[in-house]
This record gives structure tokens, C-alpha cells and sequence, in this order.
């Protein structure tokens, strides 16, 4: 890769090494590409358009430039669309597009948006509906055509050499201190903060990411993109992909992943646990259809893949594991499109047995952490073997500075910090006392400098009797359980620790139909008997590896899944603790009415 200062100096990059199918997406059914020059011609001429709308630099500072919202799913437009701010020198403020109506206005206001690009007509309607409110916001811009709404298309027209010259005019005095975008995180703690990234934050990022995505071994150069792009660690990795000349493909939906990976063959894609564990669900429903001998080495494949380790396996094993690989892991890799060499995750944390079974399979799993105020990677395993540890967030980035706080607390040094939240000097001091970023998580470097996260700060909570407990260890190791799907550990100011569960209900309903156990609904699967019976055995099996003020003493089933839509999770899938202790407080006292340490299921 070139030396690069600006997120924007891809476009120069990629004139080198130019591809017919630069930026990919299906529409009607078959998919559209453009072409590097294609892609280049539209980035320059909503550039020019930008202009025309009064977008620019204004006086140079954060608050003086204009601000240009984004509202979409993954597609060719977004990606084009942030291009052309930055060569104006405006800053984009993306949204998810499940941004509550509420939370939408808050930020638009806060952030004093001029203009806003959404992707489609419901989204237009939730813009319109708050636009009153946001005395700055002129001009709403659609991706697709829809009646009142100016045409993202009708904006493109041919650029002129003075739109040219005044485009380089103002991408040249543009510098790597410049603030690019402000990200307003997802919130699980109160009101989302804004997050003013520059472009060398995220350039060092994509530079020392880049170093490690170099490592897999590519055959195409293509690469899937599902994630939502107004989180840094996708758009941070698509710069990776910009600078290293990969073409990209958007998938449809979350629906088609499957089909879409089949279609584009990528050599790798960004992800998060939920969708590993949604997966291999998938690969084990299908495999219990099997009978006979299939099943049985189904099964077996399984159990071979759980033992995997990086380094230090018997010759045995590695006969095990070949003959696993020609017979069962093949066609996984194949579902996948048959040309994955990698995964990378991140947003929260993977259970082991998960990442041990698809690394097995040859498709080998990168887990990473890091905060939107990192841009966002601090730390990554490696797809060379001495680079990458089970139960680990990997080897610190380069240029990246870690040391750990006297009360455990991670803190983060280096040219990625974020500059600032915008607006709120207060809280940028706080975070920023001593030169070092809080992190606000807990964790621990061991002798090989393998960072491990250990809990949130804010998430330990403390007994009635004084102890603490860290509940996301023990949420974490539960969950390898293949019959528990979410988990909330609770005990604040109480006797004991308890949990709510939801079910893995693919799971359970498979374990239900071999023990002819008959249901109608979800709610009452988990009402019975002999199911809550099965999840005490399993909660038991974890308890022994916890000390007694950690094990959890009581459970309640959830016949519901948290979900995004159902204002459980964070748009990147985070619990909202709060939340949950809310809409199951009932449940929660239930638990508690006689503040017993005896160990009872809550029925």
C-alpha cells in the first residue's frame, strides 16, 4: 500500500490496479457492478453537486464544516456518497437504519446536519417526519426513486474542469488531522455519543489491519460486505479493501448471506459471533437430518473440531482432523462459497468452542477488539498461527499502545484515538485523563502479549454480601452451551447470582422432538418440566468452574429472543443491560421473593 494520509487517497490507489467490478449489488435478481472509472466519475460528480449545495469546508474547524447525514443499507451510493463529502471537505454523521425516530432527531439536531441521503422511501418518511425539528436540514436525498424526494441520480451530472479545480482546490488543503466523520456510538448506557474520527485515526487502522489481512491467503480479491457501514469496523475494513485493490460485493439482505456467498465466492468477510453462531445452527439442524453412518460422522466431526487447538496437536489428531475436512468440513466451506480463508469478528465476544470449530474447518476465525473511539481495532489474532490465541483479542495493532490500569481497566494509546466527542469537551477529558483512552473494559495481557477481555467496568456488580462478580465471563462460557442462545447474569445488591436465559430454540426444539415432547409455542417449551430440568443440568455443568458467589443459583427461560427491533440489543447487537432489567423486572423479583441461596429454577 501507498503511503497514505487521507481516507480519500484510495482513489488514487485504485487508478493503478483498476476492475471492471469494483462495487457490486444485486438488483432485480442479477447483479450490477461498476467499474473503477464508473465508480470514480460518480464519486466526482456528487462531489461537484456537494458544492452546488453549499457543502464545504466552511472555516476549517469541526463546527464550522458543513455536516452530511447518511441513512442506509450497505451499497455502492453509500460508499460513493462518503467519498464525495470528504473530497468537499464536509464530515459525514451516519446513521443505522433502525435509528429510533427519537435518537434520529437528536443527533441530526446535535450534529446540525445540512443534508441527509437515505436509501429508500421509509427511511425518507422517518427523516421527513423530524426534519421540522432540525432547523439546519435542507435537503433529503433518496438512493432509490421515489415520488418528493430529489433522486440520488438526478444530482450526477458531467463535471466541468472548473468543478475540478475547485474540488482539488479543497481536497488538497485537507490534512490527516481533519476530522472525516463523527459516529455516534449505539448507546447501551444512556445517549449516544458523537465520535470525531480523523483520517489518520482511521488510515493508521486500515495501514496496521491492512499488515494482518495480508497474511490470508487471497485468490480473488473479493470480498462480502453485510455488516452496516456506519460502524467503524466495517467502513474501517473497507478501506482495507479500497486501498488493496479487492472488489466488493453487497450482500442483499442479512436473509441471503448464504446465497450471496455462493454467488461472489469471496476469500473473506467481516462479522459478528451472532451470525457465526446463526451458521453453524444452520450446519447442525441439517446435520441431525442424517442418519445412519452420515450422522454418526456428522457427529464425530463435530467432536474432532471442539479439540482443535493452534499449535501442539498429535499426528493422530491431524489424521482425525484430515479425514473430518475430506468428509464433513468440506461441504461447509463450500456453503459458503468455497473460497473463505477467513473471518473476521468483532463488536462482541465469541464463544471458543465456536471459533475452535470453524478454525478446524479451515476457515479460520479472527477475532479482534476495539471501541468506535479506537477507529476501531486495538487489538486482532492473526491468520499466521503463532499470531492468533483461543479465548484472546489477539496482538496489539502496530502503533497501538496498551497498559493495564491498577483496578484492571484497559488503557489505549496511539495515533487511532479518536480526537474528541463533539460537543462535550467534559466527557473527552474524562476519557482521555492521562494521554491514555479508558476503555472501560476490564482484561489482562498475558507473557506473550495476548490481550484478553474480562468484563466490562461498569457491568460488575456487586452481592448484598459485598462480593463482586464480573457477569460477561460467565455469560460468555455458558453460552458455548449449544442449547443457550443469550444470557444475562444478574445479582446486583442481591444474595445470590441469577440469570435470565433465552433458549437456542432451533436447538431445543430438536432435543424436544427426540424426546417426543410435543409444543405449540416457545412459551410453552420452556414452561416444562423436563426443559427447565435439562438447562439446570447445563447450568450446573458451568457452575463448577466458578466460585460459589459467582454460580448462578437461579434461571428464568425467556420465550422471546432480544432483538435490535425489540430494543433488547444495540444496533451492533450489544445487550442494554437496563433494558433488559426493565421489561423483566417481574421475571427478576420472581427470582428473588425469598432471597434464598437454595438453588431453584423459576418457573
Amino acid at each position: 500500500m501507498k503511503k497514505a494520509a487521507r481516507l480519500f487517497d484510495c482513489l488514487e490507489a485504485q487508478q493503478q490496479e483498476p476492475k471492471p467490478d469494483f462495487l457490486n449489488a444485486k438488483i432485480n435478481g442479477e447483479w450490477k457492478s461498476y467499474s473503477t472509472a464508473e465508480a470514480h466519475e460518480k464519486i466526482y460528480q456528487l462531489a461537484a453537486a456537494l458544492l452546488e449545495m453549499g457543502i464545504s469546508p466552511g472555516d476549517g474547524s469541526v463546527e464550522g464544516r458543513n455536516k452530511v447525514g447518511l441513512i442506509s443499507n450497505s451499497r455502492p451510493e453509500w460508499l460513493i456518497t462518503d467519498l464525495a463529502v470528504q473530497l468537499v471537505g464536509g464530515i459525514l454523521v451516519p446513521l443505522y437504519p433502525n435509528t429510533s425516530t427519537k435518537e434520529m432527531e437528536q443527533i441530526l439536531a446535535e450534529a446540525e446536519v445540512a443534508c441527509i441521503f437515505v436509501s429508500d422511501a421509509e427511511l425518507c418518511a422517518k427523516v421527513t417526519a423530524v426534519q421540522k425539528n432540525v432547523p439546519t436540514l435542507k435537503t433529503i436525498v433518496s438512493f432509490d426513486k421515489i415520488t418528493d424526494c430529489v433522486h440520488f441520480e438526478s444530482l450526477l451530472k458531467p463535471t466541468s474542469e472548473v468543478d475540478k479545480k475547485r474540488i482539488s482546490a479543497i481536497s488538497n488543503r485537507i490534512t490527516e488531522n481533519d476530522v472525516t466523520t463523527i459516529i455516534f456510538t449505539s448507546g447501551t448506557t444512556g445517549r449516544p455519543k458523537g465520535v470525531m474520527l480523523t483520517h489518520k485515526n482511521i488510515v493508521s487502522n486500515v495501514v496496521g489491519s491492512g499488515k494482518v489481512l495480508l497474511q490470508i491467503p487471497v485468490v480473488n480479491k473479493r470480498a462480502l460486505s453485510f455488516l452496516p457501514l456506519n460502524h467503524i469496523f466495517e467502513k474501517m475494513v473497507t478501506y482495507i479493501y479500497l486501498f488493496y485493490g479487492f472488489s466488493i460485493y453487497y450482500a442483499e439482505n442479512m436473509d441471503t448471506i448464504g446465497a450471496n456467498m455462493r454467488e461472489v465466492k469471496p476469500n473473506l468477510f467481516t462479522a459478528v459471533p451472532r451470525l457465526l453462531e446463526k451458521v453453524f445452527e444452520k450446519i447442525v439442524i441439517e446435520g441431525q437430518k442424517l442418519s445412519g453412518i452420515k450422522k454418526s460422522i456428522f457427529l464425530w466431526s463435530i467432536k474432532v473440531a471442539e479439540q482443535f487447538e493452534n499449535t501442539g496437536t498429535s499426528l493422530w489428531y491431524k489424521v482425525k482432523l484430515a479425514i473430518a475436512n475430506k468428509l464433513v468440513y468440506s461441504k461447509w466451506r463450500a456453503a459458503l462459497g468455497g473460497e473463505v480463508k477467513a473471518i473476521i469478528l468483532g463488536s462482541s465476544a465469541c464463544p471458543v468452542r465456536l471459533e475452535k470449530i470453524f478454525t478446524a474447518a479451515k476457515i479460520v476465525i479472527l477475532e479482534g477488539y476495539g471501541l468506535t473511539e479506537t477507529s476501531p481495532v486495538i487489538t486482532v489474532n492473526q491468520y499466521q498461527i503463532n499470531g492468533r490465541r483461543f479465548g484472546t483479542v489477539g496482538l496489539l495493532l502496530e502503533d497501538v499502545q496498551v497498559k493495564i490500569a491498577a483496578d484492571g481497566e484497559i488503557l489505549c494509546k496511539g495515533p487511532n484515538i479518536m480526537l474528541g466527542y463533539y460537543k462535550n469537551p467534559e466527557l473527552t477529558a474524562e476519557v482521555l485523563a492521562d494521554g491514555w483512552f479508558h476503555t472501560g473494559d476490564i482484561g489482562q495481557i498475558d507473557q506473550d502479549n495476548f490481550l484478553k477481555i474480562t468484563d466490562r467496568k461498569k457491568e460488575i456488580f456487586k452481592t448484598s454480601g459485598g462480593k463482586y462478580v464480573a457477569p460477561v465471563p460467565i455469560e460468555n462460557r455458558m453460552k458455548e452451551s449449544p442449547l443457550i442462545e443469550q444470557m444475562m447474569v444478574i445479582g446486583a445488591e442481591r444474595k445470590f447470582t441469577s440469570a435470565l436465559i433465552v433458549p437456542s430454540y432451533p436447538n431445543l426444539k430438536l432435543w424436544c422432538e427426540q424426546q417426543n415432547f410435543n409444543f405449540n409455542s416457545a412459551q410453552q417449551i420452556v414452561e416444562q418440566e423436563q426443559v427447565i430440568a435439562l438447562y439446570q443440568s447445563v447450568v450446573d455443568s458451568f457452575n463448577s468452574e466458578f466460585n460459589h458467589v459467582e454460580q448462578v443459583k437461579k434461571f428464568k427461560l425467556l420465550s422471546e429472543e432480544w432483538t435490535i427491533n425489540g430494543g433488547e440489543l444495540t444496533p451492533t447487537g450489544k445487550m442494554k443491560r437496563r433494558i433488559i432489567m426493565e421489561k423483566y423486572k417481574q421475571e427478576i423479583e420472581h427470582l428473588y421473593q425469598t432471597e434464598t441461596d437454595k438453588t431453584l429454577v423459576a418457573h
